[in-house]
């Protein structure tokens, strides 16, 4: 059990017999001392967002997460296939669970599923991962001038802005949190 005031982003919490994210938290205090907390997460199962209060004081339980080392082999329409790099044991999840991580994802990528008891309940990316542009405007010669950027989309369907100076079939690093254009690669 932990305490509501404990409560920070990214920890997996058991309500209801469901499991939710925290995607946000809102500490509101009165001037005696008593508070007001404030959450917003996300539905393991359902992928649905609801918000929580709870008075300070109040206890909630931790879900005990696990972390297990994948290869990400491949997606067939809404099913994404992993596969365990030390059991060889094979798991999927649905497009739901995965989120937006499968604009990261490319075929045979290293990276870690998030477990809960022997449940795969989520997809935990490195935080850069390397892409391939597949689709940008030619630069033309003195672009680099007015500084910014081009549009691009990467070989996972992911849109970025990019330098004006990369191109098509061009390799570039991208971070996972943000979703922005680092270096090339």
């Amino acid at each position: 059990m932990v305490e509501v005031g404990d409560i920070r982003k990214g920890m997996a919490l058991i309500i209801d017999n469901e499991i939710y994210i925290v995607l946000d938290v809102n500490k509101h205090f009165t001037g005696r001392g008593s508070g007001i907390i404030r959450t917003k997460m996300k539905n393991i199962k359902t992928g649905y967002v609801r918000e929580f209060k709870f008075n300070s004081g109040e206890k909630v339980e931790e879900a005990s997460l696990s972390l297990r080392r994948v290869q990400y082999l491949y997606s067939d329409g809404d099913l994404f296939y992993f596969m365990d790099l030390e059991t060889y044991e094979q798991y999927t999840l649905d497009r739901k669970v995965i989120g937006d991580a499968l604009y990261y994802m490319t075929e045979n990528m290293e990276l870690d599923l998030q477990f809960h008891d022997s449940t795969p309940i989520g997809v935990v990316l490195p935080n850069t991962v390397v892409l391939e542009v597949t689709e940008t405007a030619p630069s033309f010669k003195g672009d680099t001038v007015s500084g910014g950027g081009k549009p691009a989309v990467c070989e996972t369907g992911l849109k970025v802005t990019v330098p004006f100076f990369v191109e098509n079939g061009q390799k570039i690093r991208v971070d996972t949190r943000t979703g922005e254009y680092i270096e090339r690669a």
